[in-house]
């Protein structure tokens, strides 16, 4: 490239970047941006958010107004003032449009809105610690096959188990196998996209074997993100997936950066700025997730409140956790009775966490959870980006593990669940606490539990639910310090209304001549020191 053309290069990659940062412009408004055809992979790079055309050169916006910027996700600042003098308050702030915006922008796996006809390839590992022990090829490839089955028009037109040695190879299979299965791909008409059911594939493992297949490839990884996008409904689920996401953007950006490297445009500087391009995108990525990460934490801080409120009202609170489309949600609803409820038969029907009340036999109110589903072979990227909602699990009275009894792989997915909850870093005394449930019973003739600590139940059929209620009565008063206790009460005080209030009343004795009865209450020994105090009883 003669330094020409070098100019030119810089002079549209510096227009491009003006371009990037005029985030409010107008879209309607804007004319194309010509670049000169060397520059087309580079101003791709430069704008995710549009349209290229490599055959003119021509980008073309396909996002509406301010979709221009990588970091769209911008923070309101409001200015108050009052008589006496000027008081400007900033307030970090991102509202809903904002973060759909971003959320719409960011879309690091190039699947796309579109139907795709999945070929899902399941590699067998033989030996080695990625060898699974507590599960079977078939099992992993018809769990695949659910994720794909999952979204929305998308189907499985083949599938395939291939037996390998080398997992870490950049083919993953052996030469033989790989070309068998790339005739096969290849001969399978209709195909758009492979499925390699792995938990990550590598930058460059994906660039090969898209190259090799000519088809978009995806992991585990990118699918499970792709599956949370289309559930996400919640601003706290779109920021945590697109947090999620980043990983993969970063990854592409090196793909891009590398092909770029080898034309000689991708380590040059833009004009002026002192910066290559490929560090512009990783400043803008870094930007990007900073904010996603303070808003975050703005909403975590808010659950934190949410969750004193909760604390003040001494309601016990109970976490329902299991493998994904165990039942949790069937399951809460059948000890709620909240008609709200919805649950489906699909992996990831729930992203966010949602609490709902209960009553217990003793009439204690009492809190249930719903929280996300797990799945095996998760990076723990993805579960750390959504650390914000699990968070709520920590500081829980109580957990439930509800297992689906009559999944063929029920031990390898209770092994999951731990294993989550112990990198979770759950206090060791609520992983005491947990309760196992196994539900779907009425899926298995002649069901009998072989550990007497578990919990047999139905949900759907809402078979066991009473002897599920008492065990929870029974963990609920163990774990959080309540008591059962016989109060005098005077009737010509608030004493009584108090206590229907502050504590769970279970029976009212009939009233004494003066004026006095006993009542039974379940209280905690911080809302007895309140009684104590409030009324002066010795």
């Amino acid at each position: 490239m003669n330094l020409n053309k070098i100019s030119v290069l810089n002079k549209h990659v510096f227009l491009c970047k003006h371009v990037l940062s005029r985030w409010h412009m107008n879209f309607a408004k804007c004319k194309p941006i010509r670049f000169p055809r060397c520059t087309s992979k580079l101003a791709a790079t430069i704008i995710p958010c549009s349209r290229l055309s490599l055959k003119t050169g021509v980008a073309v916006p396909v996002l509406p107004a301010r979709a221009l910027s990588l970091t769209a996700c911008t923070f309101k600042s409001k200015t108050h003032s009052t008589d006496d003098n000027n008081l400007e308050e900033e307030e970090d702030e991102i509202d809903e449009a904002e973060i759909e915006e971003l959320f719409q922008q960011q879309i690091p796996t190039g699947i796309g809105k579109e139907d795709h006809r999945i070929f899902i390839v399941h590699p067998d590992v033989k030996w080695g610690s990625r060898k699974q022990y507590l599960t079977t090829a078939a099992l992993q490839m018809e769990e695949a096959v659910g994720l794909v089955n999952t979204l929305h028009k998308w189907s499985v037109v083949d599938k395939l188990i291939l037996s390998t040695k080398t997992p870490e190879n950049k083919r993953i299979f052996g030469k033989g196998n790989f070309q068998t299965l790339t005739e096969k791909i290849k001969a399978t008409p209709g195909v758009t996209a492979v499925f390699v059911n792995v938990e990550r594939l590598s930058p460059s493992s994906e660039k090969e074997l898209q190259e090799a297949w000519g088809v978009k490839v995806l992991d585990r990884y990118s699918l499970v993100l792709h599956i949370f996008r289309c559930n996400a409904k919640t601003k706290e689920a779109k920021l945590q997936i697109s947090l999620a996401e980043i990983p993969l953007l970063r990854s592409r950006l090196r793909n891009e950066v590398a092909n770029l490297d080898q034309q000689g445009g991708g380590s040059r500087y833009i004009m002026g700025s002192g910066e290559t391009l490929y560090e512009v995108q990783q400043r803008l990525l870094k930007e990007r997730e900073l904010k996603i990460r303070s808003a975050l934490e703005r909403l975590r801080k808010k659950r934190h409140l949410l969750r004193s409120q909760r604390k003040h009202k001494d309601f016990p609170i109970i976490s329902v956790m299991g493998y994904t489309n165990c039942g949790k949600t069937t399951l809460i609803k059948a000890l709620t009775g909240d008609a709200g409820l919805q649950p489906k038969d699909q992996l990831f029907a729930t992203l966010d966490v949602t609490v709902h009340a209960g009553q217990l036999p003793s009439h204690m109110t009492v809190l249930y959870v719903d929280t996300i589903g797990f799945l095996s072979q998760l990076p723990h990227q993805l579960i750390d980006s959504f650390s914000a909602t699990l968070e709520d699990v920590t500081h829980s009275d109580l957990i439930i593990h509800v297992r689906d009894i009559s999944h063929p792989e029920t031990v390898n997915q209770k092994v999951n669940v731990l294993n989550v909850l112990k990198n979770l870093q759950i206090p060791e005394r609520l992983l005491n606490s947990i309760i196992e449930v196994h539900n779907k019973i009425d899926l298995i003739e002649g069901y009998e539990a072989s550990d007497p600590e578990v919990t047999p139940i139905s949900a759907l059929k809402q078979h066991g639910l009473e002897v599920l209620k008492e065990k929870i009565e029974e963990a609920v008063v163990k774990y959080t310090g309540k008591q059962t206790m016989t109060l005098k009460v005077q009737l010509n005080t608030p004493q009584l209304a108090w206590l229907y209030k502050e504590a769970t009343v279970q029976a009212v004795d009939d009233v004494g001549d003066d004026c006095t009865t006993n009542v039974k209450v379940i209280i905690s020994q911080a809302a007895y020191g309140r009684y104590r105090k409030l009324f002066q009883v010795t």
